[in-house]
């Protein structure tokens, strides 16, 4: 401290050579570098991997010499794969082809005038229960313990909140805020992305009741959501359940009460939230904004209105 102000020692400086290391990184490597979302990461990391392993390439500079041509005939090999699937892959090497234009690399994004499946061609894939099973899902935890309150908040996070696992996995104790007098849950998405979310009563209830009960009500920055073996504030975030640990409680839970829906997985519950919000008269641009989607598009896939079984005419026949 000198003549009363606090010294704040500066960062160590970069040496000569590590200076020229980080200089000479190529932009692959930067675009790579800038995603933050770990499944993002996963994701077109072996997307772009695919690409170059189908073209034959295995610099990244030799991506600069990639034409429509090549894009072109790498989709048609992956023309049998999920519709999705096939959506994410192009999006993943257009991501990557944007980034070296913004970075001068390339003259053009090769990828961009390539047609991609429709939006509507994986409706279905991702079903939505309905709001009889939806009740039974929330009811099954009902012994009253520290476990079972618990697993109640965690599937009314997923049912009323409509989270991703991520998501959820990353809430923290202090994340139920008031906004003007309303309960909100500040919810980590996508690329960083924070949105502040109403928080709906049950949901307000079933947290309340389990961190009441697990006595970490106090621990702000921790983890939510604990393993029942280790959740002092010694383990702090470290002792977060992950993202694979929650799905595992939900399906554990759907089996129990007899939920046997094919393709029921883990997008399954948002699509549900999504579409009792919309039967009840959601605004879907406000559902999408929810949802956390980047594109309304994107919503639509959640919308399951129109392929509720109960729905159907064959329940209007009466003799």
């Amino acid at each position: 401290m000198e003549n009363g102000v606090l010294a704040v020692r500066p960062p160590e400086a970069l040496t000569g050579e590590d200076f020229a290391r980080l200089a000479d990184v190529p932009p692959e490597a930067e675009w790579f570098a800038n995603l933050t979302n770990a499944n993002t990461r996963r994701a077109y990391k072996s997307d772009v991997r695919s690409f170059m392993g189908f073209l034959g390439i295995e610099k990244g500079q030799d991506l600069r010499k990639v034409v429509r041509a090549h894009v072109l005939a790498w989709r048609k090999a992956i023309a049998t794969q999920a519709p999705a699937t096939v959506r994410r892959k192009l999006a993943a090497v257009s991501s990557l082809f944007d980034y070296l234009c913004d970075r001068n690399a390339v003259q053009g994004n090769p990828v961009s005038s390539v047609q991609r499946p429709k939006e509507g061609a994986n409706q279905g894939k991702t079903p939505a229960i309905s709001d009889r099973q939806a009740r039974r899902l929330l009811e099954a935890p009902g012994d009253g313990t520290v476990g079972s309150l618990r697993d109640r908040a965690i599937l009314a996070i997923f049912l009323y909140q409509a989270l991703r696992r991520a998501e959820a996995a990353g809430l923290r104790v202090g994340d139920m805020v008031d906004r003007r007098g309303i309960p909100h849950f500040t919810v980590r998405g996508k690329g960083g992305k924070i949105r502040y979310l109403p928080a709906h009563p049950i949901a307000v209830a079933a947290v309340g009741e389990y961190v009441k009960a697990a006595g970490h009500g106090k621990e702000q920055g921790g983890a939510l959501f604990r393993p029942l073996r280790n959740r002092s504030s010694a383990a702090g975030t470290e002792a977060a359940l992950s993202p694979d640990s929650l799905w595992r409680i939900v399906m554990g839970y759907a089996k129990e009460v007899g939920i046997d829906v094919a393709g029921f997985g883990p997008h399954s519950l948002r699509a549900t939230s999504a579409t009792n919000a919309l039967e009840h008269g959601a605004d879907i641009a406000a559902v999408s904004e929810w949802l956390g989607h980047a594109s309304i598009t994107t919503t639509r896939l959640y919308d399951k209105r129109v392929v509720k079984a109960e729905n159907s005419p064959t329940f209007r026949v009466s003799y």
